[in-house]
């Protein structure tokens, strides 16, 4: 079943075509990735599938009801007077939940993302790892039916954007959300994904896709299969190809 889906959408831009025509449909509880250039368009897809921007042409189908899309932003924009707590527990109480549930709720999902005993404490007090990890929750908290990431750990280190991929996939093994996500790191895609889907030059368009094989959450050693190197190859090789044009 499709719970969301791009059907030949293109957005144009005073500056002039920047998506499209792109297609993409997505099954509930899948995870994809997009994967290109810079410039080509990912954030716009991504935005559109959120239901912030409309297409100039095409259609947007989303099942997902008010409230079970949740979106996880490069910059984890906290509000820098909320506590940890206060900050994943606010779109509960935009929704009009009771503040006593949405301060337990935030708690909870705070703990499922490592961050039990961190309640209490303010952005300015987090490291970027922690911070991200915050947003992280608050997106988690509403319980979504589809996850959308734009490239949440890229300006994290080697080492803490690794745990978080493997916290990202442990939480989705939990409640199975679709999650499509937006990322430059080609071996981060192969790694998260079922599905890495490679982008074309601006106006992006889909130069093509590779399934990816394996369990998911991943196991340990993944990184050092046959498997997982030459899916990673084949995505890189596209990723040229798109580049090129």
């Amino acid at each position: 079943m499709s719970i969301a889906a791009l059907r030949d959408v293109e957005v144009d831009y005073p500056r002039g075509l920047a998506l499209g025509p792109f297609a993409l449909a997505l099954a509930a509880g899948e995870i994809v990735a997009l994967v290109g250039p810079s410039g080509c368009g990912k954030s716009t897809a991504m935005r559109l599938l959120a239901g912030l921007e409309a297409p100039t042409r095409g259609a947007v189908e989303r099942t997902p009801g008010r409230g079970e899309t949740a979106v996880v932003f490069q910059a984890p924009t906290l509000a820098p007077w909320r506590t940890a707590r206060g900050n994943a527990a606010l779109p509960l109480e935009l929704a009009g939940t009771a503040r006593g549930e949405a301060l337990g709720r935030a708690d909870a999902a705070l703990a499922r993302v490592g961050l039990k005993g961190a309640e209490a404490a303010r952005p300015a007090q987090l490291s970027g790892g922690m911070a991200m990890r915050v947003a992280l929750a608050r997106a988690l908290v509403t319980e979504p039916k589809l996850l959308l990431l734009d490239e949440p750990i890229a300006a994290l280190d080697e080492i803490t954007r690794r745990a978080l991929a493997d916290d990202v996939l442990a939480l989705w093994a939990e409640t199975r959300p679709a999650i499509v996500f937006v990322t430059h790191n080609v071996e981060e895609a192969v790694y998260m994904a079922s599905r890495v889907v490679v982008m074309s030059k601006g106006p992006g368009r889909i130069a093509g896709e590779v399934g990816v094989t394996g369990a998911l959450p991943r196991p340990e050693g993944f990184r050092t299969t046959g498997a997982f190197r030459a899916q990673v190859e084949a995505v890189s090789a596209l990723l040229a190809k798109g580049m090129a044009g």
